[in-house]
């Protein structure tokens, strides 16, 4: 048995384009008709009132001329009495004059070819001085006393031409409201296209990224509004994706050429300790050698490899712990000059004493360790060579800067110096170049932890690496 769909059920599955459609129109529908039906009270309220004050008019100039004159409605009086009363009337209204006993003394009937009938004879009832609708006539009754004669003036106006009027109008209301019930769709219907077009465009340019590639971009429009800037989000979107999605590529192609020297190194000695190695203990001890060599160079390696996917992995800032920058300085130091004897190391941290940062101290630990190397690296073989490291707070941040005075980095290579695996020329660090993963790990890093990371360097002048945290006041312990 087949469930019945509830309405509203039903028109949530209508497409977007309909549903834009049916709201435009309805909504251009409803204000016009809200126009109409307001214009058309006010035609119909303003028509009446002319109504009234024309009927008001002549009531007035009836009852002047009776008092100018001062008439008494005597037999003698009566024909220039009904003359001037048919001159002043209407095509389309009876005067009739009565007295005060209840009598019709003078009937004048409307100009023209009136068509409606001739009021009833009798005396009229209802409130002296008022006026009313009956049935489709104006009715005014004014009373007047003119010497010792009293009586009452009616007037009786007849309102078919307006209400044939309101009538058509009407008609050509309910015309202009049909008519517009189909142009509000046929508008509802062409805003609901205009409306979806970028919609459309961006679903073509997702299926054109599907098939042909992430090099695919919506075309801009010219019109700097919120579709504009929906097409530009996407488009830097796309490009963020792109970039990513080539990073990664590249990272799985340097990982690959990375990992297959050490193996392919391993996997010949192995081959020559199967062939020769096992009667040769020379061949056997060389072969061992290079082959725990190139295993730990694996091993570190992989561990920079975790490590770095770890750092871009990380959740963002949120409430860590807050460490003490000097001391953190002052201990990476201490563990880089037990391994480097021959370079001398000097720190100027005592302007950030009070100062703390929201980084654990094992991620900064970690950054300066990663700074440190690299100078020792590239700080030259002389005996005096020497490594500086500063501190100072500026701007509500603590700067810290690495210092070494060794053979510096090309200017052509300090935009790439960030990226995985990059390497500046392997001749300038002799025997001591690393995996190019150590900066791409203290980059990220750094900017897990709402920092900053600078590099300046000169050839044969040395490098300064700047490292920024937002301070802390007051520093953990102080």
């Amino acid at each position: 048995m087949k469930m019945k769909m509830k309405p509203s059920a039903a028109f949530q599955q209508i497409p977007i384009k309909w549903k834009l459609t049916i709201w435009s129109a309805l909504l251009l529908f409803l204000l016009l008709a809200a126009y109409s039906v307001v214009q058309y009270i006010f035609v119909e309220k303003w028509m009446m009132r002319q109504e009234i004050a024309g009927t008001s008019q002549n009531m007035t100039e009836v009852l002047n001329y009776f008092l100018e004159n001062e008439v008494s409605f005597q037999d003698n009086q009566l024909p220039q009495i009904r003359g001037y009363l048919e001159k002043v009337n209407h095509p389309r209204q009876w005067i009739r004059v009565w007295d005060a006993q209840g009598r019709l003394l003078i009937t004048v009937a409307p100009g023209g070819e009136a068509d409606f009938r001739e009021p009833a004879g009798e005396l009229p009832s209802g409130e002296e001085g008022t006026w009313h609708l009956d049935g489709n006539r104006l009715v005014m009754r004014k009373t007047f006393t003119i010497l010792q004669v009293q009586g009452m003036v009616e007037i009786v106006r007849s309102t078919e031409e307006f209400a044939k009027l309101i009538e058509a109008f009407s008609r050509i209301m309910l015309l202009c409201g049909l008519g517009a019930v189909i142009i509000s769709g046929l508008g509802g219907l062409l805003l609901a296209r205009q409306v979806l077009k970028p919609l459309q465009a961006m679903a073509d340019t997702i299926r054109k990224i599907k098939h042909m590639g992430l090099q695919e971009r919506m075309p801009l429009t010219p019109n700097q509004d919120e579709i504009h800037t929906l097409m530009v989000m996407f488009n830097g979107m796309m490009d963020q994706v792109e970039k990513a999605f080539q990073q990664q590529r590249q990272f799985v192609e340097d990982a690959s050429h990375e990992l297959r020297t050490p193996i392919a190194i391993v996997e010949g000695h192995l081959s020559l300790l199967k062939r020769w190695g096992k009667r040769d203990p020379a061949i056997l001890e060389e072969s061992l050698d290079v082959s725990i060599q190139e295993l730990a160079r694996l091993k570190g390696l992989v561990q920079e490899m975790l490590a770095l996917t770890r750092a871009e992995q990380g959740q963002p800032h949120t409430g860590v712990e807050v460490s003490r920058p000097d001391e953190v300085i002052r201990q990476a130091l201490r563990l880089v000059e037990v391994i480097s004897p021959s370079i001398r190391f000097s720190a100027n941290v005592e302007q950030i004493a009070h100062l703390g940062i929201e980084v654990p101290a094992q991620h900064l630990e970690q950054i300066l360790l990663i700074l440190l190397d690299n100078a020792v690296k590239y700080a030259g073989s002389d005996d005096d060579a020497e490594i500086a490291v500063n501190a100072f707070p500026r701007d509500g941040n603590i700067h810290i800067q690495v210092i070494d005075q060794g053979i510096g980095i090309p200017e052509a290579d300090l935009p790439y110096v960030m990226d995985r695996f990059y390497r500046v020329d392997k001749a300038r660090s002799g025997g001591q170049a690393g995996h190019g993963l150590g900066l791409s790990i203290a980059s990220r890093l750094v900017d897990r932890y709402r920092g900053a990371i600078e590099l300046e360097s000169k050839e044969q002048e040395g490098t300064t690496v700047t490292v920024s945290f937002p301070a802390v006041r007051p520093a953990p312990g102080v």
